[in-house]
Formats: C-alpha cells, sequence, structure tokens
C-alpha cells in the first residue's frame, strides 16, 4: 500500500532502527550502567570502610606513639635523677667502694640488645593479650657495647658482695612476696 514509506537500509545510509528496538537498546544499556553503578556503589562503600578502619588505627596508633614518648621521657627523667642521687652518695663511699659503685654504674649503662629482647620476651610471655612474637630489636649501629657480666648468686646490690649493701628486713620480704606472687601467677 506504502511501499515507499519505510524503505530497506539502502547502502551508503546507516541502518535506522524502529521505537521498539531502540527502547530495547535503551533499557539494556540502562542495565549495564546501573550493573556499574551498583559495582562502583559497593566498591565505594567498602572503600569508605577501609578508611574508617585505617583512621581508627591510626588514631589508636597515635595515641600509642603518645604514651610510649612521654613514658620514655618520664624513664630518661627518672634515670637521670638516679644518676644525680648516685652522684651526689658515691663520696661518702670508701674509695674501694667507690670504685665498685662507679664501675658498676657504668654497667648498668651498656644494655645490650640481647637484653632488651629478653626482658621484652618475657614481659610479652606476661601478657594476657600478646597475640604475636616480639619482633626482635636489631643491633645498635655501633654494636661496640662490652656485655654485662651475670650477677653471681652471691652478689648483692649492683654486683656487690652481700655484705658491703645488703636489703633492709622489710625490702627482704618484698622481694620474696614479690617471688611468690610471680610463681602463682605462672601457675594458673
Amino acid at each position: 500500500m506504502y511501499p515507499n514509506r519505510h524503505p530497506g537500509p539502502q547502502p551508503g545510509q546507516p541502518f535506522k532502527f524502529t521505537v521498539a528496538e531502540s527502547c530495547d537498546r535503551i533499557k539494556e544499556e540502562f542495565s549495564f550502567l546501573q550493573a556499574q553503578y551498583h559495582t562502583l556503589k559497593m566498591e565505594c562503600e567498602k572503600l569508605a570502610q577501609e578508611k574508617t578502619e585505617m583512621q581508627r588505627h591510626y588514631v589508636m596508633y597515635y595515641e600509642m606513639s603518645y604514651g610510649l614518648n612521654v613514658e620514655m621521657h618520664k624513664q630518661t627523667e627518672i634515670a637521670k635523677r638516679l644518676n644525680a642521687i648516685c652522684a651526689q652518695v658515691i663520696p661518702f663511699l670508701s674509695q674501694e667502694h667507690q670504685q665498685q659503685v662507679a664501675a658498676a654504674v657504668e654497667r648498668a649503662k651498656q644494655v645490650t640488645m640481647q637484653e632488651l629482647n629478653a626482658i621484652i620476651g618475657m614481659q610479652a610471655q606476661h601478657l594476657p593479650h600478646a597475640h604475636a612474637p616480639p619482633i626482635p630489636l636489631t643491633p645498635h649501629p655501633a654494636g661496640l657495647q662490652p656485655p654485662i657480666p651475670p650477677v653471681s648468686s652471691g652478689s648483692g646490690f649492683l654486683g656487690f658482695p652481700q655484705g658491703v649493701f645488703h636489703m633492709p628486713q622489710g625490702l627482704s620480704a618484698l622481694k620474696e612476696d614479690k617471688e611468690t606472687f610471680s610463681i602463682s601467677i605462672r601457675q594458673r
């Protein structure tokens, strides 16, 4: 009836879609874009959760770092004060004891990395929430510090014979209580 109204595609002309085909094509593209949007939205939510988690970790590590820094300064100040006390007390000792105390103080100042690792390892065993083994500390670049000689059972305070500096009765009782307490904790 109207043969020329919808002619087929000519060789030089592009193919023309019908309305139904165009709608189907738009639906397909919309579905594809909607799927992409959903995927990107899920990825964005996941990244937002990871960001929140990272921020929590950052705050936690910042607080730990700050606490460790404060503790380090506190321990440094304690060491300075103890050193000053030793410097004030040493002149009152006999010459022989002055030399022994000075040598003991110098030995005490030279802590090796092995000793630090051992101390950290012992502390980690006593912590109930320790999840991972402690990371061993690497030696100091100088690494030339002489090891501290072991304290024998016959030596007392600062490595002196027990007759030179003995613990008062109250302190030895406290030491025994501490040892008993630590043994009872280990048995649990």
